[in-house]
């Protein structure tokens, strides 16, 4: 129930704000305006942890969760829906809504259980490959060929469990890193997925629909097909999302935060710290799967250079930048990622520089990154006298 002493005002200036930024970054259209966000932006992060309005929003959402969720989900809806007539903008936000799942599945698996993987775009890649094969070869519907994809991407992940389990630190990350290596060397010299030249992917279809068909309002009035998708997207999002936080506040979340901070004494307590990685690299990798599926759905066309490395270590950056272990942090940094540099083409270039940049920035001068998690409350609403 909602705590009428604590006022939803710091929660809904919060929504709006955020709201007004996700807007102000993708309708920018001069660099001077994109430039302008960012440093505002930057300047309420920085003023908001001096001055505390982290911990008053936090309570505020506390209070008054019961609507607070909801509203931020229609207010999520309230953006594409303003978006409705512009492709570009739409496409970003669907990337950035797809990058967020498969961080949802890294904040599993590195924030939760400390397991690492250098490799989630390969696991996208998987996803992507599998919608592409289904949807061209197959009559599945398209709604369980997304859910193939992250079945698919989960199975595969299973042949790195044995050698994951055997190593630690960074040893374990070299064979993520060598299982994305491999991975796209196969699809680049595998002509039947098409090679480097890549495959073509159908249209989402879904009762009756053709989200690659435009949206006819009137004969003067034609929304963007990418509403669609982003629809979908958000969809996607919402499910995944419910479905970390639920594993975190449950028993479930904190058998993987007890493998992470000591697996011999989670151990000594009978929690099979094996069993638990495994848990977490399937389902980290299930929802990049089906990411991957849905992003290839939405870009249509999907190849070898789409799942490098790079784009590994960019969802790296994402999960470290917004906060380890936290999703709410997944949309500033997404934001920050992914639509920043299409934006100020000035840093296009150099965007791999500026994704280091900023890693090291926030390790050193902020290590919970944007939005920390928060500790754990053992018994919520019981404090400490």
């Amino acid at each position: 129930m909602s705590d009428p002493r604590i006022s939803p005002l710091p929660a809904l200036v919060a929504l709006l704000a955020g709201a007004a930024a996700v807007l102000g970054l993708l309708l920018a259209e001069q660099q001077w305006e994109v430039a302008a966000v960012a440093v505002v932006g930057a300047l309420a992060l920085l003023l908001g942890g001096k001055l505390g309005w982290g911990e008053g929003i936090h309570r505020s959402v506390t209070a008054h969760h019961r609507w607070v969720t909801p509203l931020v989900w229609l207010t999520g809806a309230g953006v594409i829906f303003v978006l409705r007539e512009h492709n570009f903008e739409l496409l970003m936000l669907c990337t950035v809504m797809l990058y967020m799942v498969a961080g949802l599945g890294l904040t599993v698996q590195f924030g939760y259980t400390g397991v690492v993987n250098f490799a989630a775009a390969a696991f996208m890649g998987v996803g992507a490959y599998t919608a592409a094969v289904l949807m061209t070869h197959t009559g599945l519907p398209h709604l369980l060929v997304i859910l193939a994809g992250g079945v698919v991407s989960a199975v595969i992940g299973s042949v790195l469990l044995l050698p994951l389990l055997r190593t630690r630190g960074h040893y374990a990350a070299l064979i993520t890193i060598a299982f994305g290596i491999l991975f796209r060397t196969f699809l680049e010299v595998n002509d039947t997925l098409g090679g480097p030249q890549g495959l073509k992917v159908p249209g989402m279809q879904w009762l009756g629909f053709a989200f690659n068909d435009s949206i006819e309002i009137d004969d003067e009035t034609e929304w963007s097909f990418y509403l669609r998708y982003a629809a979908l997207c958000l969809g996607l999002l919402f499910v995944a999302y419910h479905l970390v936080r639920r594993v975190e506040r449950s028993w479930l979340g904190l058998s993987l935060d007890a493998v992470r901070l000591d697996e011999t004494a989670a151990s000594a307590f009978g929690l099979n710290g094996a069993a638990w990685k495994i848990a977490a690299f399937s389902f980290g990798n299930l929802l990049a799967g089906m990411a991957g599926a849905v992003y290839a759905m939405v870009t249509a066309f999907i190849a070898p250079a789409s799942f490098t490395f790079g784009d590994s270590l960019i969802l790296v950056s994402i999960v470290i930048l917004g906060g380890l272990g936290n999703p709410l942090g997944l949309l500033p940094a997404a934001l920050i990622v992914v639509v920043l540099p299409e934006k100020l083409q000035v840093i296009q270039e150099y965007r791999f520089l500026l994704f280091a940049a900023l890693v090291i920035a926030i390790l050193l001068l902020r290590p919970g990154g944007l939005i920390p998690r928060r500790a754990r409350e053992y018994f919520p609403g019981v404090r400490g006298r």
